[in-house]
């Protein structure tokens, strides 16, 4: 039986990773920074709460994170762990960075310092790219120009998993994910916001939803569709990077459209710009070009935009 440690596993990402490896027969450890007081919220949704074995782990401190590894012994870490938001990251900086790039920098020098044949996921991002250029798609020799100091973290994260490995030859790589949803995201997400002001606005609510800017262009995939490329990335004999991503891009408004159109409504009825939500800085156009994960792993999304769409309204309104 395999082990497996999700660092993160409270998360869409986490819970929705440990589901996929539970059903692979493995046997999966959860890391929360206080697993006494957290709730877990999504591994009960899912239904694997019990199944699921929780550690408490500071990831900005190597003892714990050390003293972590050495409990679960895993053959796999999957490390999803850190401040997640990129507007928070504005207004919290310095935790991004720390949460982001000394955690992943803890827990290269845990691996290298245990020596045992691990292999760790990074959840590197599109968030790296900045500004792609419009009409083109990121792929993994795309240089990096963040925009935000989420992305400067998981740049730094992302540049420090390459050099473990070709410096130490630990297995490690990077999934350079694209934004992908569920169901399982946290209320603070522009995606949720929306599908959830829709329903409500649909069950009789009069109030009025309030959005920045609608002209970014995003690449939206499916979370459980991302997370299988995760573990599809260590099963291959030689370690490398991966984009992850649908390849198919559209704009904020087209996706608020979308959700309320589901619901019968029409968006422009119920939607307000609000300037004081628009961030410092901000990426206008992303786009992923996955074809390297296409060929090398086996990999394609199979949720396209209409069904993520359905998806996120049905689970809200059930």
């Amino acid at each position: 039986m395999k082990r497996a440690l999700i660092c993160g596993v409270s998360g869409q990402d986490g819970a929705y990773l440990a589901q996929l490896l539970l059903g692979n027969g493995y046997r999966v450890w959860g890391t929360s920074r206080d697993a006494q007081m957290s709730s877990f919220s999504n591994l009960e949704r899912l239904g694997i709460r019990n199944q699921v074995e929780v550690l408490s782990m500071a990831q900005s401190d190597f003892r714990s994170v050390l003293s972590t590894l050495s409990r679960a012994a895993p053959d796999e870490i999957y490390f999803l762990s850190g401040q997640s938001s990129v507007g928070l990251s504005f207004d919290q900086p310095a935790e991004s960075i720390e949460s982001i790039a000394f955690g992943t920098l803890n827990l290269l020098e845990a691996v290298r310092f245990l020596g045992r044949p691990v292999r760790l996921y990074h959840a590197s991002s599109s968030e790296c790219f900045g500004d792609v250029t419009p009409g083109e798609r990121a792929d993994e020799m795309t240089p990096f120009r963040p925009r935000s100091p989420y992305g400067v973290a998981k740049a730094s994260a992302h540049w420090l998993i390459a050099n473990y490995r070709e410096a130490y030859g630990l297995y490690c790589c990077n999934g350079i994910l694209f934004n992908h949803e569920s169901s399982l995201r946290p209320a603070r997400f522009v995606t949720r916001k929306i599908v959830s002001a829709a329903c409500r606005i649909a069950a009789g609510s009069d109030e009025r939803l309030s959005l920045g800017r609608l002209d970014i262009v995003r690449d939206w995939g499916w979370s459980p569709d991302f997370v299988e490329a995760m573990w599809r990335m260590l099963q291959q004999e030689t370690p490398d990077d991966y984009v992850i991503a649908t390849g198919e891009s559209c704009k904020l408004e087209h996706f608020v459209a979308s959700a309320f159109a589901q619901v019968g409504l029409n968006w422009q009825s119920h939607v307000d710009i609000d300037t004081s939500l628009f961030r410092p800085s901000e990426i206008a156009y992303s786009a992923g070009n996955p074809d390297k994960a296409f060929k090398q792993l086996g990999w394609r999304p199979t949720v396209n935009f209409p069904a993520l769409i359905a998806n996120l309204v049905r689970a809200e309104q059930s």
